[in-house]
């Protein structure tokens, strides 16, 4: 296989774990927030590490980077989590190279996302590479391929109807409660804790049920203001929380807390409550489902919904691949053409040393000796044998290491940069 990074001394690698093999605890223990990524990137950078970029979501955290092993991207991230390596290795995947770029391929454009054509995680990677960034932890092939993942997901979401329906574990959500509670707009919604999912599944509840049916409670009052004075809601101080759950028909958890914050104890119910934890780790107590009128759904649940909305998207498919072929090829071109580049101005440079002495030569030795238009006429030969030189590089089927060996060797050239 071919190898496409800039560097001959490492390699690229894409390794996490995701909701595929691992469920909400593990994925809660290997869950980044942003101190823990600062960190990380400042570790990475102590540590020589060329180049990375780290994700942490609901459903997957990820590194993507340049280093001479695994290893050392996956003690990055077990340092800075509460996963062991152990566990890791239980659940992840580790793919290099060209799989590797496959991969961020699949994820950044929804492919691989829990709730197929999920755009969030774009935006992520988007982040994820700008906060490297400031970090000195990008390189010229890092910010090509998150740029070309960019571009496959918007012509993804522009060309195909892979997004069409709904998108998203909080849309999944607010599906889920309009189908599973009667007389929604008459019903109370309680939403504790203003996380992205909490956010989203809110602005997604306002567009179907009346806006004094909304509380928002969170620890951090201010939080909730903001997102209150946006969609016109009602908040109520943490104090009242359990006040509220006993006029909820309604709780949406979302708090991004480290343990549960809800549980029986605080639950006094005087008629039924669904409860939806849409939080990594979970923040909702399995003990809530021994009293009556109690249902709990976590967002892995709502991932499993194969309503017709994830049938339809399935058959955007092929679409959808075909686009993230298109925009791999111009990318590999790319990646080809900067991997031979410095070859190929190294042997430019020898055919004009050639060319130099020879001229130099044959105008001391001809008497009236045309230097304008040898110079012409060399310089068009030099150009020509170098086209040569690009196209073989160029072809699909040129092992391109090997050959920029030989050309090396032939023509006894060091190119400066590999």
């Amino acid at each position: 296989m071919e190898n496409f990074n800039m560097s001959r001394n490492s390699t690229f690698y894409a390794l996490g774990l995701s909701y595929k093999k691992a469920d909400a605890t593990i994925r809660g223990k290997f869950s980044l927030d942003a101190k823990a990524q600062s960190i990380l990137l400042m570790q990475a950078e102590a540590e020589g590490i060329e180049s990375l970029i780290v994700t942490s979501t609901c459903n997957r955290t990820e590194i993507y980077g340049f280093a001479n092993h695994p290893y050392e991207l996956i003690k990055l991230l077990c340092e800075n989590s509460q996963g062991s390596v152990q566990e890791f290795q239980e659940v992840a995947y580790i793919y290099k190279n060209q799989e590797a770029i496959n991969h961020m391929f699949r994820v950044g454009t929804g492919l691989d996302s829990q709730i197929l054509g999920d755009f969030e995680i774009i935006s992520q990677i988007k982040n994820a590479f700008i906060q490297s960034k400031s970090y000195g932890l990008t390189n010229t092939f890092m910010e090509r391929l998150v740029n070309s993942v960019i571009q496959a997901s918007k012509k993804i979401k522009t060309d195909t109807e892979i997004s069409s329906g709904a998108t998203s574990v909080s849309f999944a959500s607010v599906q889920y409660i309009i189908k599973n509670v009667e007389d929604i707009a008459n019903k109370n919604i309680l939403l504790f804790g203003t996380g992205k999912i909490g956010r989203n599944t809110c602005e997604n509840l306002v567009k179907h049920t009346k806006h004094e049916q909304i509380t928002l409670i969170n620890r951090t009052k201010d939080k909730a203001e903001k997102l209150a004075e946006k969609l016109d809601l009602v908040v109520k101080d943490y104090s009242d929380l359990q006040l509220e759950i006993q006029k909820a028909d309604v709780l949406v958890v979302a708090t991004g807390a480290q343990n549960p914050t809800i549980d029986k104890a605080i639950l006094n119910l005087k008629k039924p409550l669904l409860i939806l934890d849409l939080s990594i780790p979970k923040n909702v107590n399995e003990n809530v489902t021994q009293l009556e009128g109690v249902t709990l759904i976590h967002m892995d649940h709502l991932s499993q919904m194969t309503d017709e909305t994830l049938e339809n998207r399935k058959r955007h498919i092929p679409a959808a691949e075909a686009i993230i072929e298109e925009i791999k090829d111009e990318f590999r071109t790319w990646t080809k053409g900067r991997k031979f580049a410095p070859t190929i101005n190294a042997l430019k440079a020898k055919l004009n040393d050639i060319k130099n002495s020879e001229l130099d030569f044959q105008s001391k030795k001809i008497a009236d000796f045309n230097e304008e238009q040898a110079e012409i006429i060399s310089n068009r030969i030099i150009q020509k044998i170098t086209t040569h030189f690009a196209n073989h590089l160029k072809d699909e089927n040129t092992m391109v290491d090997e050959s920029i060996e030989w050309i090396e060797k032939v023509f006894k050239i060091e190119a400066l940069v590999k």
